[in-house]
C-alpha cells in the first residue's frame, strides 16, 4: 500500500484516519473543502489538498495533483436530523450531494487508474444507521444507503479487474465536528408538532450507552483497505458492531 487519498479530512474520522495510515508508512493525501496545514503533524509522506466532492472541477484538478492513487477512502459527509415533513428539498439535495453523488463522482474518477493498474482499494464510509431504522434520520439515511447498494454492485463491477471495494460502518459519534458542523442546517427541521415525540430521543443523543470515537473508524477503515477477502462491511465502533450482529 503506497499512497491513500482520503476525503473530509479536516476532523473527527478523516483526521484519525489519516493519521493512521500515516503511522503504517503509508504516502497520505489529505483533502478538504479549506486546507489547513496545523490539523495533522508535519511528514515527508502527508500533503493536504483542497477538495470539494461536490464540484467536478474540485475532483478532477485534485485527482490530477495526487498522482497514482492505491486506495481511495471516500469519507466526507455531512449530516442533518429532523422531522422528513419539515425538511426542505434543497437540504435533501444538499445532503445526497456530498454523501452520495460526492462519493460516486470520487469513485468514478479513480476507478480508471485502477482499473488500468488492475489493483487498487475503495474504501465507502457510510454510517450504523443503514443497519436499523432510525427516527428524526430519514434524509440522511437514505444518502447513505444508497451508497451501500452502490458500493455492492461495484465491489462485484471491479472485482474482475483486480480492484476491492469495502464498506465500513461508524456508530455514533457525538464528540466529532460531524455534529456541530450540521446545527445551522438543522434549524427548525423539529416543527412543535413533532416535540412530543422528539424530545426523549434527542435527549437519547446526548446520553448514548455506546459511542463511536474517531480511532474505531480509523481503525476499521485500516482494516477494511488491507482486507483481501471477500468481505464488504465492516461495522466500527461498539454500538455500530451491536446494529450488525442484531441483524
Amino acid at each position: 500500500m503506497n499512497t491513500v487519498l482520503i476525503t473530509g479530512c479536516s476532523s473527527g474520522y478523516g483526521m484519525a484516519t489519516a493519521q493512521r495510515f500515516l503511522d503504517e508508512g503509508c504516502n497520505v493525501i489529505a483533502t478538504m473543502r479549506t486546507p489547513r496545514a496545523d490539523v495533522l503533524p508535519r511528514s515527508e509522506r502527508l500533503r493536504v489538498l483542497a477538495l470539494d466532492v461536490t464540484d467536478s472541477e474540485s475532483i478532477a484538478a485534485t485527482v490530477q495533483s495526487a498522482g497514482p492513487i492505491d486506495v481511495l477512502v471516500n469519507n466526507a459527509g455531512i449530516g442533518a436530523v429532523g422531522a422528513f415533513e419539515a425538511t426542505p428539498m434543497p437540504i435533501t439535495r444538499e445532503l445526497f450531494e456530498t454523501n452520495t453523488f460526492g462519493v460516486m463522482a470520487m469513485t468514478q474518477a479513480v476507478v480508471p487508474q485502477m482499473r488500468a493498474r488492475r489493483s487498487g482499494v475503495i474504501v465507502n464510509v457510510t454510517s450504523s444507521s443503514t443497519l436499523a431504522a432510525m427516527p428524526l434520520a430519514a434524509v440522511y439515511t437514505a444518502s447513505k444507503s444508497a451508497i451501500e447498494g452502490f458500493t455492492g454492485s461495484l465491489a462485484l463491477e471491479l472485482d474482475f479487474f483486480g480492484v476491492r471495494v469495502k464498506l465500513v460502518q461508524p456508530g455514533y459519534g457525538p464528540s466529532t465536528a460531524f455534529t456541530s458542523n450540521g446545527v445551522a442546517r438543522m434549524a427548525g427541521l423539529i416543527p412543535p408538532e413533532y416535540h412530543a415525540f422528539a424530545e426523549p430521543i434527542m435527549n437519547s443523543f446526548g446520553q448514548p450507552a455506546a459511542v463511536t470515537t474517531p480511532q474505531d473508524v480509523a481503525d476499521v477503515v485500516y482494516l477494511a483497505a488491507t482486507d483481501t477477502s471477500e468481505r464488504l462491511r465492516f461495522p466500527a465502533g461498539a454500538d455500530a458492531v451491536a446494529l450488525a450482529h442484531s441483524q
